[in-house]
């Protein structure tokens, strides 16, 4: 294997270069409209967005966080929540498959030497898209040459059969995390399509099979120390949006549903659209928290950072479950039809849920608030 910038060669034009933060915002929502229309479809018959996929690439969106020292927009965390919210309201695999790569992206940013960051945010300008993953116990990572052997498979992850590039995590000799980053096109990776969810069943979640692979020093960064790290954080954040994203998803096909109907139970209604606007304020403050912390890294400012995410990631994810519950229960009958497919977005919430560690959050954020001085 040669050096990272020869890893992979991409089939896809080069990329829009998005130039503002209101074009971020605008192209997110033309792409989600688009998705939007056959999203149930896509769900009913496991449909794989790959062209869509192949759209938010080529839009330049999946490109809005590379830094501005990589010729970079490098957009505000909130808005980038934001983004993954609209994007998963169209379609929320796709919302999650987005989720993944941009939290890859902050584990580069955060932790890759300059040349890696340099090589791999060329080809996030270009188009490239990111999934990040982690190798099971058993792999095998040993040191070999100017580099290590890796053997071994990934635990299924989000966003594996649409990404060009893999970003694991590993334990290489004697006992250092780290993070390999994969060509998923490199001989020796075989990627398995091994999602059987009920929901979010086209979220390109999938994994990786090494069966031996010489992988470069160059293309290995070493892991944060830090429980609270802004790539852990971010992640938390994206999460919440794509929460948030199907929460709206679910509350614009409630409304659809009630119809005519929708003055008998208003107080509901309002009840809904309150905790979802309560929701979307809890991610901007978040992510205004977050971009504190990445500007000046230091532990106080990223557990802050943490809090307020863990805070909006348990908020968005209350919020969608109970937005999905209520079009059952405020629509009746006229959400029950089989063929109307309603019943994806509890199902997208509910598998969407199932990889956030709530009780540990709720652990650390005691732990946070308990600290001699907070108030």
């Amino acid at each position: 294997m040669g050096t990272v910038s020869q890893f992979h060669q991409s089939l896809r034009p080069p990329a829009h270069r998005i130039e503002s933060e209101e074009e971020a915002i605008s192209t997110a929502r033309d792409l989600a409209a688009a998705f939007r229309h056959q999203a149930s479809e896509r769900d009913i018959n496991r449909i794989l967005p790959f062209a869509e996929l192949d759209a938010l690439s080529v839009s330049g969106l999946t490109a809005i966080t590379v830094p501005p020292d990589h010729e970079g927009l490098d957009v505000s965390n909130a808005l980038l929540a934001e983004i993954v919210a609209i994007i998963a309201e169209g379609d929320a695999s796709i919302g999650e498959a987005l989720e993944s790569h941009f939290s890859a992206l902050e584990t580069l940013r955060i932790q890759a030497s300059e040349d890696l960051k340099a090589s791999l945010f060329a080809r996030v300008l270009l188009g490239d898209s990111f999934a990040g993953a982690a190798f099971t116990d058993g792999t095998e990572l040993t040191a070999e040459g100017p580099g290590y052997r890796l053997s071994g498979r990934t635990w299924q992850a989000p966003g594996i059969l649409f990404a060009d590039w893999i970003a694991a995590a590993a334990t290489a000799p004697p006992s250092r995390p780290v993070t390999l980053y994969l060509a998923r096109g490199e001989e020796g990776v075989q990627v398995v399509d091994d999602w059987d969810g009920f929901g979010q069943r086209t979220n390109g979640s999938a994994t990786a099979i090494v069966g031996t692979l010489n992988v470069n020093a160059d293309a290995i960064a070493p892991a944060s120390s830090s429980g609270h790290s802004t790539g852990i954080s971010l992640g938390l954040l994206l999460k919440a949006g794509v929460s948030l994203g199907i929460a709206r998803a679910a509350w614009s096909d409630l409304m659809t549903a009630i119809g005519d109907r929708s003055t008998t139970v208003l107080p509901q209604i309002g009840e809904r659209a309150i905790r979802i606007e309560m929701a979307a304020a809890a991610l901007e403050r978040a992510g205004r928290k977050l971009d504190i912390a990445q500007v000046n890294p230091v532990e106080a400012a990223m557990a802050d950072a943490h809090f307020s995410a863990s805070a909006a990631v348990i908020l968005a994810g209350e919020t969608v479950l109970d937005t999905a519950n209520a079009l059952f229960e405020l629509a009746g009958e006229t959400s029950a039809g089989i063929g109307l497919n309603l019943d994806r977005h509890w199902r997208n919430a509910r598998i969407h849920a199932l990889s956030l560690a709530r009780d540990k959050l709720l652990h650390i954020a005691g732990e946070y608030m308990s600290e001699p001085g907070r108030t």
